[in-house]
């Protein structure tokens, strides 16, 4: 009840993932239980933006055709994710291809992939049109976590589904959504921080950090993948997010390629993934997410892509 609530309700929309969906469909069916319930209570706009929200949609599914129970259903969609059987949000192809130019390529991978709407018993529907509706009115992007074993930058899930969400409300609405971090690994102390903010201490106790870098160097060839699937990950969040600093580049360049220690690592233990570094720091300039980097910089990576590739050549025969 708002008497103890103390304070108004919130239109939560959730992008569920594919495990999610396999592995909780009475959650799925509670979530929806609760939208409806709230959706039906009489209360004020400004206490109950989603009953608000499902009589407007209501109106406007009725006036393109559909029926009373079809439009108020199609109102209510509230839980979105995949399609029945598929993983992912379809941006890591576009992404590693490098085959997308602006953020409505980015949005429309992300819409194709999430647009699907799950109703009662983990059923799944296409729903394009009502996944619109949602992203027009989303004014904030939170994904939280519910431990520290790992961090944003460790898997490509993260800017798929935070970064991916965040590039398609931006391009439907022209403007960035708020996007925020929910730490819940302390379930009694959940913290809640901008998502540039948690972006930047990743960055310092891991991504630069001398210990992390010594330590994944003992793992040869797979120590050096994981420093430069650290690098792509930086990137994409960036390119769907913008949430990395111009120093951050300049920093991983520092600590990953013009430290001679690492530089000869990467290129005795795994070239590949010399070049693919020195590549993604050269793509980020020319794509304005790495603003102002000195042409000398630019210049040595250029050099780097060659030296590795030269190397790679050299393995291949």
């Amino acid at each position: 009840p708002l008497s103890v609530l103390q304070r108004p309700r919130v239109d939560v929309t959730l992008r569920i993932s594919g495990f999610f969906r396999d592995g909780f469909p009475n959650l799925l069916d509670l979530f929806n239980q609760v939208t409806e319930a709230v959706s039906k209570l009489d209360e004020s706009p400004e206490d109950n933006p989603l009953a608000k929200q499902v009589q407007t949609e209501t109106k406007y599914w009725e006036e393109k055709g559909l029926s009373v129970e079809e439009a108020t259903a199609r109102s209510r969609y509230r839980i979105f994710g995949s399609k029945p059987g598929a993983y992912g949000a379809g941006l890591q192809g576009l992404i590693e291809s490098q085959n997308w130019e602006t953020d409505d390529d980015l949005a429309r991978a992300y819409i194709n992939w999430s647009s699907y709407a799950y109703t009662q018993k983990g059923i799944g529907k296409a729903a394009p049109e009502a996944f619109n509706k949602r992203l027009e009115n989303l004014q904030v992007v939170l994904h939280n976590q519910d431990n520290r074993e790992h961090d944003l930058l460790d898997s490509d899930d993260y800017y798929q589904f935070q970064g991916g969400l965040t590039a398609a409300v931006r391009s439907v609405t022209g403007k960035n959504p708020q996007t925020y971090f929910g730490d819940n690994s302390v379930m009694e102390k959940p913290k809640v921080r901008q998502l540039k903010e948690e972006i930047a201490r990743v960055y310092r106790s891991r991504v630069i950090n001398p210990k992390w870098i010594e330590g994944v160097m003992r793992h040869g060839y797979k120590g050096a993948f994981e420093i430069s699937a650290t690098v792509d990950y930086l990137f994409a969040y960036d390119a769907t997010a913008q949430c990395v600093e111009n120093y951050m580049y300049e920093g991983v360049a520092n600590a990953y390629l013009f430290d001679e220690t690492v530089q000869k690592f990467l290129e005795d233990k795994n070239p590949w993934a010399l070049r693919d570094i020195a590549e993604r720091l050269l793509e980020a300039n020319q794509r304005g997410l790495w603003n102002n980097a000195p042409q000398k910089t630019l210049d040595e990576l250029r050099a780097m892509v060659h030296q590795a590739e030269a190397v790679v050549e050299t393995i291949n025969n």
